[in-house]
């Protein structure tokens, strides 16, 4: 209980190190730079807030190597557009579907890594104390960011205009916001499933900390 709940220095090299990684990569050369920068700035701004957050709020290893995941998604779909993501054109090829479905990656990634910052927050600052009434707050809170976030797009759009077709990444589909705010929920359900356990554990130390 009294262990350092910050990160090791090892882990967190490691943790910068791939997220320079996969950062240079992603600007070297994108499909399109005004799309680039839309989408990967929200792995920019996160980098800012753990940065200022790291000494006086560290988070759960796990966390933290969930949100460089989610970075990670962000910044492929930056790279390529998320319309054109060369592996899910393969997967739309082989499996003679309608359009690549890599965006839906990044929905579904969406519920599931906000679920699991949000799960912390809640329970380290014990805004509520009820394990069902929590997970239900997190699971409309999963739906309200998704929400959010189809309006920037929207936003965007009517601002921008062609501009914003690739960040849109509908592919003609007409029920698009309707199917990415699902799997944000899908992947909100499916995180609370089967990492609060070991989400537990890891929070033992903080948690002991603050009784």
């Amino acid at each position: 209980m009294n262990r350092d709940p910050h990160p090791s220095p090892a882990a967190t090299a490691l943790w910068l190190m791939l997220y320079g990684a996969v950062l240079a990569w992603s600007a070297i050369g994108p499909k399109d730079r005004f799309t680039w920068w839309l989408e990967v700035l929200p792995a920019l701004v996160g980098l800012a807030v753990l940065a200022a957050t790291w000494r006086r709020f560290p988070l759960t290893p796990l966390v933290y190597w969930l949100i460089l995941i989610h970075c990670a998604i962000l910044m492929v779909g930056g790279h390529y557009t998320y319309a054109e993501v060369p592996l899910f054109d393969w997967i739309r090829d082989q499996f003679h579907l309608q359009r690549n479905d890599y965006d839906k990656v990044g929905h579904f990634a969406q519920g599931f890594v906000p679920a699991m910052i949000a799960r912390e927050l809640l329970m380290r600052l014990r805004v509520i104390p009820s394990p069902a009434w929590r997970n239900f707050f997190i699971l409309c809170f999963v739906l309200a960011l998704s929400a959010l976030y189809e309006l920037v797009e929207w936003g965007v759009a009517v601002a921008s205009g062609d501009e914003a077709v690739a960040f849109l990444g509908t592919q003609g589909d007409v029920w698009d916001t309707q199917s990415d705010m699902f799997l944000a929920l899908v992947g909100g359900v499916t995180a609370l499933l089967t990492l609060s356990r070991w989400h537990d554990r890891q929070l033992l130390p903080f948690l002991g900390k603050n009784r």
